[in-house]
């Protein structure tokens, strides 16, 4: 009597040892109580098809399929360890001339769309370099490639002192770590200086002044100098446009010619300054106190306010010859005892404005909303042609 060994089509386990008698059909279906399917055909171990039971010898391992061709178990069984091993196995890279080992596993599971993922996910699929020793040949910066490596071993971002963490991010970002890039980015983030706003102190500023030669132009555009006391000292064609100087002690100071467009000068004090020629263009000067300022230029320099706001300003005693303040905002300003001979008052807006006692001749008010403005103790008298559009 023989006997035989059964495997499933393309297997080597649980495997059923049987006898050979009758026919090929019989031994077909003891084939099917033994292993639990439809067995149709038989196999040996070189894949050759057995169509008659005379040609099984004794011992031999047989395949049974349900149908289906032959599979090859040794080859079965190595697709299975590939599948099992394919995240698990080591392999080493040559990162800039230095060696990692590491698992497949490290490499693809914690970031899946990662170069590095799509690089070593199957095997050779992407071609990659070795050396003379099988390690994978990457041309980066080893230093800033191992606190990536570590991160995508435990998920921590651990970087050492001496290690620039922008290289870092660049590495990150070359192999595509989206996670890793984000909190790179974020300590980078955290790491900076928050921006300095602090207003600009009168030492400060003196400092700069004495290391600017005379002839040289200062720019202070857009600086916080609010609340900083600049009084009595030379600002000559200093550029102040757009700079924060609300709340400044200007007082006495000289700022002839000196830019102050859009300037920020609310509730600044500049009693007693040379504004000669300055230009304060759509500055915000609202509840500023000029009194006895001097706007007039010997030259012929004028002033130019125009479409600036000030609201509640005090410009008594005021030398404002020739002064452009064309649709600026004087709403309840202080304008007692100015002298503002020639000055362009057109479209500005003169509303509850005190005027007693001021110079208006040759002053242009055509279009001026003057409602309410006071106007007693002229100097010299206000013709209708002055105001009349």
């Amino acid at each position: 009597m023989r006997r035989v060994t059964l495997f499933v089509n393309g297997t080597s386990k649980n495997g059923k040892v049987v006898a050979v008698y009758g026919t090929l059909s019989d031994l077909l279906s003891v084939a099917s109580n033994k292993l639990g399917i439809k067995a149709v055909s038989l196999y040996n171990g070189k894949g050759g098809l057995i169509d008659d039971i005379a040609l099984i010898r004794d011992d031999e391992v047989l395949y049974v399929s349900e149908g289906d061709p032959f599979i090859d178990p040794q080859n079965e069984a190595k697709v299975t360890a590939d599948q099992h091993g394919a995240h698990t196995d080591w392999l080493t890279l040559n990162i800039g001339g230095r060696p990692f080992t590491t698992t497949r596993s490290t490499l693809v599971s914690k970031e899946p769309e990662s170069m590095l993922a799509h690089m070593f996910r199957e095997k050779d699929v992407w071609g990659n370099k070795q050396d003379e020793h099988g390690a994978y040949l990457i041309d980066r910066s080893p230093e800033y490639f191992e606190p990536i490596l570590n991160y995508l071993r435990h998920g921590q971002l651990i970087i050492n002192e001496g290690i620039n963490i922008r290289g870092v991010l660049e590495e990150a970002r070359f192999f595509g770590i989206e996670q890793l890039t984000e909190q790179l980015e974020a300590a980078i983030k955290n790491t900076q200086p928050a921006e300095d706003h602090s207003p600009i102190s009168r030492k400060e500023f003196v400092r700069f002044l004495l290391a600017t030669p005379t002839k040289s132009e200062l720019r202070c555009q857009g600086l916080n100098f609010s609340g900083a006391d600049l009084s009595r000292l030379d600002l000559r064609y200093i550029n102040f446009k757009m700079a924060n100087l609300s709340r400044c002690n200007l007082t006495h100071a000289n700022l002839c010619c000196a830019n102050l467009e859009r300037a920020d000068l609310s509730g600044a004090n500049l009693d007693g300054a040379n504004l000669q020629g300055v230009k304060m263009l759509c500055s915000n000067a609202e509840g500023a106190s000029l009194k006895g300022c001097n706007f007039e230029d010997p030259s012929g320099l004028k002033a130019n306010l125009e479409g600036a706001n000030l609201k509640g300003v005090d410009l008594e005693g005021s030398q404002m010859t020739g002064v452009n303040l064309r649709v600026a905002t004087l709403k309840n300003a202080t304008l007692k005892n100015c002298n503002l001979r020639g000055a362009t008052l057109a479209g500005t807006d003169l509303e509850n404005c005190d005027l007693s006692g001021c110079d208006l001749q040759e002053a242009n008010l055509r279009g001026s909303n003057v409602k309410g403005a006071i106007f007693e103790e002229m100097l010299t008298p206000l013709h209708m042609s002055q105001s009349v559009r």
